[in-house]
């Protein structure tokens, strides 16, 4: 069996039948035998150790360029919190070009923000507020869920360093948009599954992260921790075939 991890960032899977793929700068400066000795100088604290710590096992490519597979040669395409980060007319080209990998009956896993979670708890926390006027100074974190990652300018870690360093990531990297980070439109159980089956994909199904159509997916502890928990909380999971 073959897997792609998309856009995997460091959560990698080490199972020989697992291809990660990624094009983060900290991977393309991680490949650079120059590069890599001077990133210590550039970054620091987490995002330092962050940088060590990532795994070998990782196919730098940009995916904006297409998946570097023939047609009909992938078992499972897997991507976890991508999607809501492409403009919808460039996810339609990106789920396509998954297709095109995919053999016949394939799996595509997609796992993206559960913008129906959010939902619900802001409209709980409306009613909350209503019945104890004490709660409205946490009110916000609720619509922050919803939509801090779409409408922030400044890279989260960036705008965390000191004020030169901020200043230089700012100026050679660009805004948080420029960097992929914002998330352009945000998926539910229905219009998840409406484009799905708009883009010619079959049996759209939700599943939980530990539950798949992919034969012993968790072995593959790509939604689970060291652990077995669930990696990315707040998640919503979805499955197709071609």
């Amino acid at each position: 069996m073959r897997i792609l991890n998309l856009g995997c960032g460091t959560k990698v899977s080490e199972h020989p039948n697992v291809v990660n793929i990624d094009w983060s700068i900290y991977l393309r400066v991680k490949k650079n035998p120059v590069l890599r000795r001077v990133a210590p100088l550039l970054i620091n604290g987490e995002r330092l150790n962050g940088f060590k710590t990532i795994p070998a096992n990782i196919l730098v490519h940009n995916l904006a360029k297409g998946i570097p597979f023939p047609a009909d040669s992938v078992d499972v395409v897997y991507h976890s919190h991508l999607l809501e980060h492409l403009d919808r007319d460039i996810a339609k080209h990106f789920l396509l070009e998954i297709k095109r990998v995919l053999r016949p009956g394939g799996i595509l896993r997609i796992v993206v923000p559960d913008f129906e979670r959010f939902a619900k708890d802001y409209v709980h926390h409306l009613s909350v507020c209503e019945n104890d006027k004490g709660e409205a100074g946490k009110h916000d974190e609720y619509i922050s869920a919803m939509i801090s990652q779409c409408v922030r300018r400044e890279a989260h870690g960036t705008s965390h360093q000191k004020p030169f360093r901020r200043f230089i990531e700012n100026t050679l990297l660009g805004d948080a948009r420029r960097r992929g980070e914002t998330h352009q439109w945000m998926y539910d159980r229905i219009n998840l599954s409406w484009l799905l089956i708009g883009l010619g994909y079959k049996n759209p199904v939700v599943q939980q992260y530990n539950v798949s159509l992919i034969s012993d997916w968790n072995k593959y502890m790509l939604d689970t921790d060291l652990h077995g928990n669930e990696y990315k909380t707040d998640s919503f999971y979805m499955e197709a075939q071609k």
